[in-house]
């Protein structure tokens, strides 16, 4: 019998903005890869080409924002069912933790990219990410950051 071999699927999740830029970085990985990308939906990207689903946005200081992440971790788990991804790969924040959460329960495998931005402290997603073990590989782009994520792997930046 003739074994299938598929190129290994990709979940690349983040929010909007510059964390999503940064994540835009890695499409690289789809050379040998099956890739897709979920982000927020904001007025800016609703029509990108680039995304393949769209979680609501969701900032932490609203009032509706537990519900609002209780539909992005239902939206993630279908999109997560359907896409059967092998890896989870993010860069943060709010909108990507249901995706990194469903694929650590379901032992696949998570990575985790601290924010470029932070060269002098850690994101509360990161904190999260890092002290619940959250992330099979955990990085940093700044060597500074291995103060905060003793355990993470730092190879400079993605840019």
């Amino acid at each position: 019998m003739k074994k299938h071999n598929r190129k290994p699927r990709l979940c690349l999740v983040s929010s909007s903005g510059g964390h999503f830029e940064q994540l835009l970085m890695l499409r690289p990985l789809s050379k040998n890869n099956e890739v897709f990308i979920v982000t927020e939906k904001t007025k800016y990207n609703h029509k990108d080409k680039k995304i393949d689903y769209y979680v609501t946005q969701v900032n932490r200081k609203e009032p509706l924002f537990i519900f609002k992440m209780a539909g992005i971790l239902f939206k993630s788990l279908y999109i997560f069912i359907k896409e059967k991804p092998d890896v989870i790969i993010s860069t943060g924040v709010l909108a990507a933790i249901p995706m990194m959460f469903i694929g650590h329960v379901f032992k696949k495998k998570v990575i985790y990219i601290e924010s470029f931005a932070k060269i002098n402290s850690p994101t509360m997603t990161g904190k999260l990410i890092y002290n619940k073990k959250i992330a099979d590989q955990f990085y940093v782009q700044w060597e500074s950051m291995l103060e905060f994520y003793p355990n993470a792997i730092y190879k400079g930046g993605i840019y």
